[in-house]
């Protein structure tokens, strides 16, 4: 089997290197060009071409597959199978149609639920008890083909992004693997997606991390852990724009909405619109993020200090 792979950030790359470890024959890897990064805007490789490259696998990096060049190195490939994990471009008819046994995603979700480019962000943030992954066969339509594979994984309380994600790309390369391994029993019992069911994912943007003390605390919560560590959810505290993490449940009366009710060893309790939420770190502008106490022996944050929202461009 012929696997032509095309994926671009650490999630994809840790089923690149579950191919690779496996003895899958991946003859050609696709990725998103290099970006720059930093104060010289070095361009940085993505960790899918580090992990072609350590291999000796051929790296192509076109601003479309679907066009002149980029379609014409993957012809030359003559994949068998084209794999998508997290690639980050949309297939066009000719892609799709060129492998005899078809292109197939892996994503980050329970299709139909979460299509599209954050599922693992929107699940947490909308407080969903479970996760997976699905295995489906690519069509024209965003993530709406037919699912092969499909294994599901709780998200906990004490769960924020980086556990979910990692655990998702641990689930999901092992997927693949057993997707591979026993490709003709699963890709001929397809179990089409209910369209009415589908929700979307969209594409995280700024102000989606900005926290709304007004609102719950598990809403407050979950919007929180949902951007642990990375982006952060942003929210505005003397003036100056922060990030907090580390959140849980407090279990404090209502107050003035942001307000610091108490700080402590394990971090600040803060009221919000219902109820109150407990945060361990804080991330102050060009500094490394630090845990509450520290910020508080710091004199960079006390009780009574009030958590503002971010005014929104709209």
């Amino acid at each position: 089997m012929r696997i032509v792979f095309m994926g671009t950030p650490d999630f994809a790359a840790i089923h690149l290197k579950k191919l690779i470890d496996y003895k899958f024959n991946v003859v050609g890897v696709f990725s998103q060009p290099d970006k720059p990064k930093g104060r010289g805007q070095k361009l940085i490789p993505t960790p899918v071409k580090i992990i072609a490259l350590e291999n000796n696998i051929p790296v192509f990096q076109p601003k479309s597959v679907n066009l002149k060049l980029g379609y014409e190195s993957l012809e030359k490939l003559s994949p068998d199978i084209i794999l998508t994990v997290a690639y980050g471009k949309i297939l066009k008819d000719k892609v799709i149609n060129l492998p005899k046994l078809g292109c197939w995603n892996v994503h980050a979700s329970l299709l139909p639920k979460y299509r599209g480019a954050a599922p693992i962000q929107r699940a947490i943030e909308n407080g969903e008890t479970k996760t997976g992954i699905s295995i489906f066969k690519i069509v024209k339509e965003l993530d709406a083909g037919p699912i092969a594979y499909m294994k599901e994984l709780p998200i906990y309380m004490e769960d924020n992004f980086e556990s979910v994600y990692n655990r998702l790309a641990k689930l999901g390369s092992e997927s693949l693997i057993e997707f591979l391994n026993n490709f003709e029993i699963y890709s001929k019992k397809l179990i089409y997606q209910n369209d009415n069911e589908a929700t979307y994912a969209s594409k995280i943007t700024i102000e989606d991390t900005y926290i709304n003390w007004y609102n719950e605390n598990i809403k407050v919560f979950n919007k929180i852990r949902a951007y642990d560590p990375i982006p952060g959810a942003k929210c505005e505290l003397n003036g100056q724009i922060v990030k907090v993490f580390n959140a849980s449940l407090g279990t404090s009366k209502n107050d003035i909405p942001g307000k610091v009710l108490s700080i402590d060893k394990y971090g600040a309790e803060i009221s919000v619109g219902s109820g109150s939420i407990k945060i361990g770190k804080i991330q102050f502008p060009g500094k490394k993020a630090v845990k509450i106490i520290d910020a508080y022996n710091g004199r960079k944050i006390k009780v009574g200090d009030i958590f503002k929202n971010i005014k929104r461009s709209d």
